[in-house]
C-alpha cells in the first residue's frame, strides 16, 4: 500500500512538473502580450514599447544588469519612434487586498495622463468602480507630477481626497462609497511616482526605441 502510494505521488509530481514546463513558455508569452496591450492602452497613439530600469544613478534597458533598488518602467513610442510617454506600476493595500495599477506619465506635460488596473479583489459593484467610473477616470487626464525645485521629489504628493472636494491638479477625487479603494490607488501611484520620476527625468534623453 505504501509502495503504491509512493508510486502514485511520484507520478503526480512528474505530471505536474511536465505540465508546468510544457506551458511555461506559452504562459510567459501571454503575460508579455497582456502587459504590452495594457501599456499601449494607457498611452493612446503608442505603437511599441521597451522596458527599462531606473535607479538613483543610472538608466538601463531590459537585458542589461539591473541596478540595485531600480524601478522598472515601460517606455512607449509612436510609429516614428518618438517617445509618447512612460508607463509604470503602483500598488497599495485596498479594502480586500492589494490593488495593483498601471499609470501613464507624459514627460512634456509633467503629468499622469492614463490609468489602468492590473489586478484587484475589491468588492464587486463598489471597489471595482475604479475601472469603470468615468468621473474617477477623469482624475488621470492630467494629474500633476511636477518635481520640486531640487528635482528630488514631486512638488506635491499625489493624494486622494473625499468625493467632491478636489481643488488641486495633484488630487484624486475619490469614488463615493469606495474611499478605501480610491485611496489605495492614490497611495500606489504616489509611492511609485515619488521614486521613479525624479530618477527618470535626468535620463530622458537616453530612452530609445
Amino acid at each position: 500500500m505504501l509502495l503504491t502510494l509512493g508510486l502514485v505521488s511520484t507520478l503526480c509530481g512528474i505530471l505536474i512538473v511536465t505540465a508546468y514546463e510544457g506551458t511555461l513558455e506559452a504562459v510567459t508569452a501571454n503575460k508579455r502580450i497582456a502587459l504590452e496591450r495594457a501599456v499601449l492602452k494607457v498611452l493612446p497613439g503608442a505603437a511599441s514599447m521597451r522596458a527599462y530600469h531606473a535607479s538613483a544613478t543610472e538608466l538601463t534597458a531590459e537585458g542589461s544588469p539591473v541596478p540595485e533598488g531600480a524601478v522598472k518602467f515601460y517606455a512607449a513610442f509612436d510609429a516614428k519612434g518618438k517617445l509618447k510617454g512612460v508607463a509604470a506600476e503602483g500598488a497599495a493595500s485596498g479594502y480586500a487586498d492589494i490593488v495593483r495599477v498601471l499609470y501613464a506619465w507624459d514627460p512634456e506635460k509633467q503629468a499622469i495622463i492614463g490609468f489602468g488596473v492590473v489586478s484587484h479583489r475589491e468588492t464587486p459593484g463598489i471597489g471595482d468602480k475604479i475601472i469603470t467610473d468615468p468621473h474617477f477616470l477623469k482624475n488621470f487626464a492630467a494629474l500633476d507630477t511636477r518635481l520640486d525645485a531640487n528635482g528630488k521629489a514631486l512638488a506635491q504628493p499625489i493624494k486622494t481626497v473625499k468625493h467632491g472636494t478636489k481643488v488641486n491638479a495633484w488630487e484624486i477625487d475619490a469614488i463615493s462609497g469606495a474611499t478605501v479603494t480610491s485611496k489605495a490607488v492614490g497611495r500606489g501611484i504616489n509611492n511609485s511616482a515619488q521614486q521613479l520620476i525624479p530618477w527618470l527625468v535626468p535620463h530622458l534623453q537616453e530612452i530609445r526605441p
